[in-house]
């Protein structure tokens, strides 16, 4: 991705826009104001979107740079929690056998 003229931005920056538009929203603020017990932080998608268009006009390193480094943070901030439980690797040895439900104890 060291190539001025072949690298493109990782999304549209349209998508950056829509992102930072529903980022903004009554609902998305209200649901995660309830999940999280704070307002979001709209900024980034805000400055992605100036970072696209800069890159768009005159293919700027800065941009290029400010949204390599944003996406990076975006996905290590999305790998950063570990899954509930864990994925077993095959099913249990009697899985075709029916449930007990019917079963009293």
């Amino acid at each position: 991705m060291a190539g001025g003229e072949s690298w493109r931005p990782p999304r549209l920056c349209e998508d950056y826009w829509w992102e930072w538009k529903h980022c903004r929203g009554l609902r998305h603020a209200f649901h995660h104001y309830y999940a999280h017990g704070e307002l979001p932080a709209c900024g980034r998608w805000r400055d992605d979107y100036e970072a696209c268009r800069a890159w768009e006009r005159g293919r700027a390193a800065a941009a290029q740079e400010a949204l390599c480094k944003s996406e990076r943070a975006r996905v290590m901030e999305k790998q950063k929690y570990a899954p509930v439980w864990t994925l077993r690797k095959s099913p249990p040895p009697e899985w075709y056998l029916p449930l007990d439900q019917d079963k009293q104890n």
